[in-house]
């Protein structure tokens, strides 16, 4: 009996794995037509949606003169000093002060540097010493022997006449004498040998009076001249060598660099890496600057000797500053294809530092008056993010429409406009890449 009810009762499981699968299947198809709907919804709303720009309204043309300096080159490349100098020392020392310091503005002769001197003026008192012992001996030879020294030598003569005229006598009785017999012949010979060195020092000391009555030759004054001009030469440079312990500034100027401390050895030779400093600081006059370009052989004819131009740095983009080309390299860069040209900065300020990049916008010359009337011709003047190779974009009932123009360079004022725009249109600045003539677009207030 049992059995038979179990058999009669309903099995609600076997129906249910076909249910989830179709309710499972209907959510999934759900699902997916929402997404589809919405893609769909994206993408219709962005094929129709307006592309946001900015626009600026064109000016109405104006001359050409009116139109702003007309740039025909624009170079890169950095600001240097035009004078740079690296300040060495003449002579060999310790440091025993220095007074400056990177970026010390300083004047020309201000002291920079003092080096130990002690050797050095040791060597002016030994020099100074030498000249006076000179200068003295000059003197002595000059002003001669004195009187005393003279009347000294004349009575030397006349006490050897005096002894002279003795021996003349001895020797007269001596000959009677001995021709009589009674002296002998070794006595005679005696006298005569006495009276022979009498004659001799007679003469001697004749000679001796003549040369202290005729003074000192003149090869021994030319000589003694010589040796004080030539000590007095020494003690010159040994000054020198003194007066070089203490280095100055050789131009008025800011010092760019500082290579010394306290206690290190200056040398004027060799210079190691790591031993004796070569020179003591780096300076520059930073009121004489140039910006140095490397201009392109192509764009070279493009420039006069003298040619004019706007200087502006990264840093400072809205100071711009006069120059002028001031140097032109003789010799062209093979491997680079350029020309060095180094452009005068007129009226630099403290704004500017060395090794700063810099733009140049070189200045068209403006025509010579021929004395012939010539209609003036007529330009528009546009921002330069507007210009998208040979066309613009004007707004033009809600649409970005395309417009072909026609260049004539740029200025300080931005580009110029020879043909396509006549004044007065919505121009698009700095319009998307990807906008296409047509397309829908917003005005951005």
């Amino acid at each position: 009996m049992e059995l038979e009810l179990r058999n009669l009762k309903i099995d609600r499981t076997s129906r249910r794995p076909k249910e989830s699968k179709w309710l499972f299947n209907l959510i999934a198809i759900a699902v997916l037509a929402g997404i589809a709907a919405v893609g769909a919804l994206l993408l219709y709303n962005k094929l129709t949606s307006a592309t946001v720009v900015q626009v600026v309204q064109v000016q109405s043309p104006v001359n050409v003169s009116a139109a702003g300096d007309q740039v025909i080159l624009s170079a890169t490349g950095y600001i240097i000093a035009a004078h740079k100098i690296e300040v060495a020392s003449k002579v060999n020392g310790r440091v025993a002060w220095i007074g400056v310091d990177k970026g010390d503005k300083v004047k020309a002769g201000q002291v920079l540097v003092r080096l130990e001197d002690d050797e050095y003026r040791a060597q002016v008192t030994q020099q100074r010493g030498q000249l006076e012992n000179l200068k003295g001996r000059e003197l002595e030879i000059k002003n001669g022997n004195r009187p005393e020294e003279i009347e000294k030598a004349r009575y030397d003569v006349s006490q050897a006449k005096a002894d002279l005229d003795n021996a003349k006598v001895s020797l007269d009785r001596t000959k009677q004498l001995a021709e009589s017999g009674v002296f002998s012949k070794q006595s005679l010979d005696d006298a005569q040998a006495k009276y022979d060195n009498a004659v001799a020092k007679v003469a001697s000391l004749q000679r001796l009076l003549d040369l202290e009555v005729l003074g000192p030759r003149q090869e021994q004054t030319t000589q003694i001249v010589g040796q004080v001009e030539q000590a007095r030469g020494a003690l010159d440079y040994a000054q020198t060598q003194l007066d070089n312990t203490i280095i100055r500034a050789p131009i008025t100027g800011t010092i760019l660099d500082r290579n010394v401390e306290r206690g290190e050895f200056i040398t004027t030779g060799f210079v190691g890496d790591k031993g004796a400093k070569g020179y003591i600081v780096t300076m520059a006059d930073l009121n004489d600057l140039q910006v140095e370009l490397d201009i392109s052989q192509n764009d070279f004819p493009k420039l006069a000797p003298t040619q004019k131009g706007k200087i502006t740095t990264d840093a400072y983009p809205d100071i711009p500053y006069d120059g002028v080309i001031e140097q032109v390299s003789p010799e062209a860069d093979r491997a680079k294809a350029t020309v060095q040209v180094k452009v005068r900065v007129l009226k630099p300020d403290d704004k500017l530092r060395p090794d700063m990049n810099a733009t140049v916008r070189f200045i068209s010359e403006a025509p010579k008056d021929s004395g012939a009337t010539i209609e003036p011709k007529q330009v528009v003047v546009i921002p330069a993010g507007a210009v998208q190779g040979d066309h613009v974009f004007v707004v033009l009932k809600g649409r970005a429409v395309k417009r072909a123009v026609t260049t004539g360079g740029s200025s300080d004022k931005g580009v110029i406009v020879n043909t396509g725009l006549f004044g007065g249109e919505d121009l698009i600045v700095s319009p998307p890449a990807s906008l296409k003539d047509g397309e829908r677009v917003e005005v951005k207030q």
